[in-house]
Parts: C-alpha cells; sequence; structure tokens
C-alpha cells in the first residue's frame, strides 16, 4: 500500500492490452496525480477509454502493472478488484442513467448496492448529492423528463455518491449547448476541490477541458505522446500535438486511411 506521501493515485507502467491480435494499449506508462484533474486526450481510437476501462479493472492487461494506490489491479481477485471499485466513481458517456428509476433512484443506486446505510441516510446523502449538482429539486423526475445536460450532471451526483477517491469522467460535454457545457465545466472542477477528488477526464472538447485540468495526457495508438501542464501542452512543438491542440486537419493525423495507391485499385500503371 502506498503511503500519504505518494504524490500519484494511480500510475500505470509498461501496460499492453489488446482485443484479439492488435494492441489498443502499447507498453502504456502514465501517472495520475492526486487531488487534481488530470485530461486524457488525444485522436479518436488512441485508447482513452480503454485506459479508463484498464484502472477499474474490467480487462485484463497482457503486460504490465495498473496501481491503484500503490495496489496492482491487474493481479486482483474478485473481491479485492470490488473493493477498490468502491474507491471510484465513473460517469458514463451520455450519462448512461437508469431510464426506469427516478433521478433520486438514480443516485441511491450505488448507495443501496454497495452500503448497508438505512433509508432515512441514503436520503439525506442523496439529496446532498443533488443540491452540489444543483438539481435536488429534480429528485422526484424520470431521465426521459431531464435534459441531456441536466442527465450529466445527475449521472455526477451518483459518480459521488460513494464519496470516491477517484472519479472517471468520460465524454461529458458531448451534445450540450454552450450554458451546460460550461456548467458541466465548473462543476467537475468545483467538486474535485471541495472533495479532494482525484479527476480523470476524457473529452475532446479542448477549449473547456483545458480552462479546468491541471494536467494534461496526449494519448496516440496506445502510447502517450505527451504528458504535462496545460502551458506545456499548448506550446507544444510535437507535430500531433500540435495538430490536436489547434485542431488542423493536415499533420500526423491523415484525411485517408492508409491504402494501396490510387492507380494499383483502378488497375492503372500510373496516374497524373
Amino acid at each position: 500500500m502506498a503511503t500519504p506521501s505518494n504524490p500519484f493515485l494511480v500510475d500505470i507502467r509498461n501496460l499492453s492490452f489488446g482485443y484479439g491480435d492488435g494492441l489498443a494499449l502499447d507498453r502504456l506508462s502514465l501517472q495520475v496525480p492526486r487531488g487534481k484533474v488530470t485530461a486524457l486526450m488525444g485522436p479518436m481510437g488512441g485508447g482513452k477509454t480503454t485506459t479508463l476501462r484498464m484502472i477499474g479493472g474490467e480487462h485484463r492487461a497482457r503486460s504490465g502493472e495498473m496501481l491503484f494506490d500503490g495496489q496492482d489491479v491487474t493481479g486482483m481477485d474478485r473481491e479485492q478488484l470490488y473493493a477498490v471499485r468502491r474507491r471510484m466513481g465513473v460517469m458514463f458517456q451520455f450519462g448512461a442513467l437508469f431510464a426506469d428509476l427516478s433521478v433520486f433512484d438514480n443516485v441511491a443506486f450505488p448507495l443501496r448496492e454497495h452500503s448497508d446505510l438505512p433509508e432515512a441516510l441514503i436520503r439525506h446523502i442523496v439529496l446532498m448529492k443533488l443540491h452540489a449538482v444543483g438539481l435536488r429539486g429534480a429528485r422526484d423526475l424520470m431521465p426521459s423528463e431531464v435534459s441531456g445536460g441536466m442527465a450529466r450532471r445527475i449521472a455526477l451526483a451518483r459518480a459521488i455518491a460513494l464519496d470516491p477517491d477517484l472519479v472517471m469522467v468520460d465524454e461529458p460535454f458531448s451534445g450540450l449547448d454552450p450554458i451546460s457545457l460550461r456548467t458541466t465545466a465548473n462543476l467537475i472542477r468545483q467538486l474535485t476541490d471541495s472533495m479532494g477528488l482525484t479527476c480523470i477526464l476524457v473529452s475532446h472538447e479542448i477549449r473547456q477541458t483545458l480552462s479546468i485540468a491541471d494536467h494534461v495526457i496526449i494519448l496516440a495508438e496506445g502510447r502517450v505522446t505527451q504528458q504535462g501542464s496545460v502551458d506545456e501542452i499548448r506550446a507544444s512543438t510535437d507535430p500531433l500535438v500540435h495538430q490536436y491542440i489547434n485542431a488542423l486537419p493536415d499533420g500526423p493525423v491523415g484525411f485517408h486511411y492508409p491504402a494501396v495507391a490510387l492507380g494499383t485499385d483502378f488497375g492503372l500503371r500510373a496516374l497524373p
């Protein structure tokens, strides 16, 4: 077990994982500082969501280590893994609320599943979490009755219901209007600070993400291309980082998927 002086809650060391014969993560090494917002960014298909799944122990690594608070998740049995997962909260893409449960019951779900707390205390906790995200008054609504922005905030309340050490937030800004987007971004920052959370944020919304992040990791092809402070990432001369951060159409990430020469496909010797 790591000592409190260990500055990193998550420490991934030379971790490899793949689906089938290919590698989604190729000797990946990265560190997530405690009590900070770490943005996990990069081109699509780079391994960001897969990395979150490895941290939660959803997949088993082919090789390497995934240390959570000094414990290697890759070698844990089910009981040990479930104990570690109770220290993690997840906000899934688009909220992933249970459609047949009310807002209140969605947030209460992890408390009822993973604690023996009396229902009266669960009620107080749920109302406090919903109040923290500004939606205490929406507790009796169903997911079909709330907006997309509200659904993300409800999902965030559910993710922090058990007061986790780590909260992983996967694409919280997709499809939101500018007001809801800014509100969600500010909320992630405020809750991280007020609750002393460690947050891993996966997002392609560059401006808002960089406005709340302390640490940024750029992933591409299952490896870290660069990591550092927001200023370091903005000033990067790495071609891929520069292309991604500045949303440039030309660069290492090409328009065309790799293919044989055009003339070859058309049966021609050469094309002008």
